[in-house]
């Protein structure tokens, strides 16, 4: 590799917009120049005023591999990341056989060492019986446990207050939750499903994965982790009533973290009648106040990152109703997009969208010299361009075929994305000569 100047950007990173040019010096951010001067380079890039982003940060993506790989798997995911300007992505337990065991672990990041066109770290899975396992990681090296306290995983739920405390007591890493009331959810399946028939239509799976689902699971483990001293993220927050379980304060003064994701922001339960089980997911797409809320609290400090859940299934497995239509959506490539859309809707400024992708991820798991445009990071970078015209999202980049935001006009795309400071993708081709680095992590 040798030096590249990206010349003549809009710098948009640690709460300034400025025109800057950033030069990288193999895997390192050599520097960045408000001036006129033009560093020695072999590569000289005009950005011309498009937007250079820190790559964005995925707290939360589901690449099916191992066992699922019919519909998704650990290179093709990468590449839709990519993409999508995402340059490191953390992936969840959930695949066969379920990643919650040390050697699992390891057999991920050797399996992510040959195929991940991206940076990359791994959760293990929280069980009731592999707590010798959580007591033995690496907090350099694993970015956190998951917690299932919801049936959307099976053989992965727990919810009791006793395993819960001990789990909380005992992680030297985030543990990260998903939170829906298991019982509250049966109690409604059984009463939608009497009086509607064996298969609710998928408008019902709000009500049946409902507020009080959500809420109620959130309050308890924000509840039980209280007197611990374990780091609490909870994952895809989706209605008004748990946010007001949040604080505002800065990120590194918080216990309790929240986490939102681009399509509880983007749709509402009113587009359950045009998209049907395309935006059928855990938790549920909620009302449209509820979107609002989510919306107001990315500016106020409530929701601290955006993840993705990026959770591909084959159209065919997204068919039926509540009960037999899989839950779970591909969101990549279009995460960023969608999120700097908001721009032009004057809900979210672009420093909002960067902190909320880029450093407060990096913050949150405390990630070791990314996230930021500084001198001495890893060059990990994206820059993306305003189109006049409006496009049609498209199915691109992922194995599965579909995405739910097709048919949404977007005025947002990723140009180049740079993972270590290897182009990776440019302009819809990929160079996979090289492939992304596991995370290292400041704990």
């Amino acid at each position: 590799m040798s030096r590249t100047l990206i010349k003549d950007a809009m710098v948009v990173n640690e709460g300034l917009v400025q025109r800057a040019s950033v030069l990288i010096d193999n895997e390192i951010i050599a520097g960045i120049y408000l001036s006129d001067e033009t560093p020695q380079a072999d590569t000289v890039i005009n950005a011309d005023g498009k937007w250079l982003l820190p790559g964005i940060i995925d707290d939360h993506v589901h690449f099916r591999d191992p066992g699922l790989t019919h519909k998704a798997d650990m290179h093709t995911e990468s590449l839709a990341a990519a993409a999508g300007g995402v340059t490191t992505v953390f992936d969840m337990p959930n695949c066969v056989p379920q990643t919650v065991t040390l050697q699992a672990l390891q057999d991920k990041f050797d399996h992510a060492a040959e195929t991940c066109l991206v940076n990359h770290s791994f959760y293990l899975g929280a069980t009731h019986t592999n707590l010798d396992q959580i007591e033995k990681i690496d907090p350099a090296h694993v970015c956190g446990v998951k917690l299932f306290m919801g049936s959307s995983t099976g053989g992965m739920l727990l919810d009791d207050a006793e395993s819960l405390k001990a789990l909380f007591r005992t992680a030297t890493v985030p543990v990260a939750v998903h939170c829906e009331e298991t019982s509250i959810i049966n109690a409604n399946m059984e009463r939608y499903t009497s009086q509607l028939g064996c298969e609710p239509p998928v408008k019902y799976h709000p009500l049946i994965r409902s507020e009080e689902a959500c809420y109620a699971s959130t309050s308890k483990a924000l509840d039980v982790a209280a007197g611990t001293n374990v780091h609490l993220h909870i994952l895809h927050i989706t209605t008004a009533r748990e946010l007001e379980l949040f604080g505002n304060g800065p990120l590194q003064n918080k216990q309790f973290t929240a986490e939102a994701c681009p399509a509880h922001i983007w749709f509402t339960d009113a587009d359950y009648a045009t998209k049907g089980a395309l935006i059928k997911c855990n938790p549920a797409i909620k009302t449209a106040a509820d979107r609002q809320a989510l919306r107001l609290a990315l500016t106020d400090g409530r929701i601290d990152v955006i993840g993705t859940d990026h959770a591909p299934h084959l159209l065919s497995e997204k068919q039926g109703g509540c009960k037999s239509a899989a839950s779970g959506m591909p969101v990549l490539p279009y995460s960023l997009p969608v999120m700097l859309e908001l721009t032009d809707r004057n809900i979210l400024k672009p420093t909002d969208v960067v902190r909320l992708m880029c450093h407060n991820p990096a913050g949150l798991f405390k990630i070791k010299e990314r996230g930021f445009i500084r001198k001495g990071y890893k060059a990990d970078l994206t820059l993306v361009s305003h189109m006049t015209e409006a496009y049609e999202a498209t199915p691109a980049f992922n194995r599965c075929g579909w995405n739910p935001f097709q048919g949404e006009h977007l005025h947002w795309k990723v140009c180049t994305t740079w993972i270590n400071g290897h182009a990776a993708y440019r302009n819809g081709e990929f160079d996979t000569t090289q492939k992304g680095q596991p995370i290292k992590f400041n704990r």
